[in-house]
């Protein structure tokens, strides 16, 4: 057993390399499963964007509606100023709608980004792991070649 003392730091090296390229490649995992999450919730979002357009298209056209026939029932002709009404409501409506649409593509991108990000840092992750692995690889073969320098083994 004495003969193995001298060999024990460079087996523990050994595995400390598995184990911090075991690490880097878990935290790799984990950032792909956060950006896969990140695209989920994009395509949630956009779905969420346009179900919202569609609910505002139907209370639009409920507003528009209720509008003419309260402009009808009052004995008013759709003309002049009803007329001027109902182009402005139609026109703020384009304008919701547009601002429904940009507000849900910033928060997709955003969240493509959050994605990406989150890849990059599962890169780096593994690469760390990597780099830790090698020094410590390293290590244990300075330790082997300082061993056999001083006769320790032929």
């Amino acid at each position: 057993m004495g003969a193995a003392v001298p060999f024990v730091g460079p087996i523990l090296s050994v595995a400390a390399a598995s184990s911090a390229n075991q690490i880097g490649k878990f935290n790799q995992d984990v950032a792909n499963r956060n950006a896969l999450v990140a695209e989920q919730e994009a395509a949630a979002t956009a779905k969420l964007t346009q179900f919202n357009i569609q609910k505002f298209n139907q209370s639009f056209e409920k507003l528009q509606s209720t509008t003419k026939v309260a402009t009808l029932k009052s004995g008013v002709e759709l003309s002049g100023t009803a007329l001027k009404i109902l182009q402005s409501n139609a026109e703020q409506a384009e304008l919701q709608r547009d601002v429904i649409e940009y507000n849900g593509k910033v928060a997709e991108a955003k969240k493509l980004e959050e994605a990406n990000f989150a890849r990059m840092s599962g890169s780096i992750a593994r690469m760390q792991g990597r780099q830790q692995a090698i020094g410590y690889l390293s290590q244990a073969g300075s330790s082997l070649l300082t061993m056999k320098q001083m006769g320790m083994f032929s």
